[in-house]
């Protein structure tokens, strides 16, 4: 862990928070500017679909200039520009307009470390090296929860968001000072993401990306405060504490299935058995959605732990990449991801509110929580025709 490293994984500690945080400050949005569940769903949305429409130039610009300039003046022209919008917020559109601006900031900053780690290191540590990253970047998670609804109580959601801009500017700077790229290798300028969506190997692959992270960031980066403040009229703190819980099982999640690489010799074992797990957590969730916050906090926190698997479906598609194709491939994997989290997260404020108007807010939320689950047994059952990946030793 150089200096150059660790600045990129702060720079991913705060992309977590930014896409989580929402959760938290939703009754003061609301009470300030009206902003809505559904305004904010839309918020969140736009962040993940920037960040994923970024993901193929951003491939290019590491295959081309490498993770140094390409993380750095990204994020801080649209990680702290969109900080300082968001603080300067009056309509809930504002909002919208600035999580797509910090979308676009952090958009490169834990490919830039991906790529770092798989062009310098054995292909063996790259699932551990990965989860490593993503365990402490779930730091952020844990910030946007409790801690964040303290701050926002102590000095108001603008007092915040000011610092935070400050912060993030700063960590753009260690970034452009510190990050070292990797040697270019023979032919890094040739090839494009098309030659990688012409492999049928990455399909399968692609499909299980598109819906892993999908149910653990909708319900931590928005949906669980709406739900625990509909169906069991939870506080902010008691909200912040559920999100806490569900932030430290998603980081949990991280440090086990990225070492778990190194034990396990078949990806897609590793891979399909935490997903499932997800989906059983989900299908417990809507049975026992009513009963108490405790048992929500527990299947929240399942939910957040299977989400993990998402370095070792990186480390297995890895496997088929060309070396020279490698920025462009994660990041095509990056866009799979966040994207379907994007689409997903967007089309989620319309199932609810539909829902919301027929029902009770448990049933609603039953509805919002299928919707989630068949997202993610859908993609297990393509998944499960994929093409092994063993770990390359």
């Amino acid at each position: 862990m150089n200096a150059g490293i660790i600045s990129l994984v702060l720079a991913y500690v705060l992309s977590q928070f930014y896409r989580a945080f929402l959760a938290v400050m939703a009754p003061e949005l609301e009470a300030s500017i009206g902003a809505t569940p559904a305004d904010l769903a839309l918020a969140s949305g736009v962040w993940f679909l920037v960040f994923a429409c970024m993901q193929i130039p951003i491939g290019e610009l590491l295959d081309r200039i490498g993770p140094r300039l390409t993380s750095s003046v990204m994020f801080a022209m649209g990680g702290a520009g969109g900080a300082v919008v968001f603080a300067m917020a009056s309509v809930p559109w504002h909002i919208s307009v600035a999580m797509g601006l910090i979308g676009f900031g952090c958009a490169p900053v834990l490919m830039a470390s991906y790529y770092i780690f798989a062009r310098s290191y054995l292909p063996a540590v790259f699932a551990t090296l990965a989860g490593v990253t993503l365990g402490i970047g779930n730091l952020g998670n844990i910030g946007s929860s409790l801690p964040m609804s303290m701050a926002v109580e102590t000095f108001g959601w603008r007092g915040t968001m000011w610092v935070l801009a400050s912060v993030t500017l700063l960590v753009a700077v260690a970034a452009f000072l510190f990050v070292r790229d990797p040697e270019k290798v023979d032919g890094s300028g040739s090839g494009s993401v098309l030659d990688l969506l012409k492999m049928p190997v990455i399909w399968p692959i692609l499909a299980i990306m598109t819906v892993n992270y999908v149910p653990a960031a909708g319900l931590r980066g928005l949906w669980a405060g709406p739900y625990l403040n509909e169906v069991f009229a939870a506080s902010a703190a008691s909200i912040g504490l559920v999100t806490l819980v569900m932030s430290v099982a998603m980081a949990a999640g991280n440090f086990i299935f990225g070492p778990l690489d190194r034990l396990i010799a078949s990806r897609k074992a590793i891979v399909l058995g935490g997903n499932v797990c997800g989906v059983i957590s989900i299908g417990l969730l809507i049975l026992f959605a009513g009963n108490s916050i405790a048992v929500s906090a527990m299947l929240l926190a399942m939910i957040g732990l299977s989400a993990g698997t998402f370095v070792v479906i990186i480390a297995h598609a890895k496997t088929f990449f060309p070396e020279h194709l490698m920025g462009r491939g994660v990041t095509l994997l990056n866009l799979f991801g966040i994207g379907g989290v994007g689409v997903f997260q967007s089309l989620s404020g319309r199932v609810y509110n539909e829902a919301a108007i027929r029902l009770e807010p448990v049933a609603a939320h039953q509805v919002l929580f299928g919707f989630f689950g068949c997202a993610l047994l859908l993609g297990c059952i393509v998944y499960a025709f994929s093409r092994d990946g063993r770990n390359e030793g």
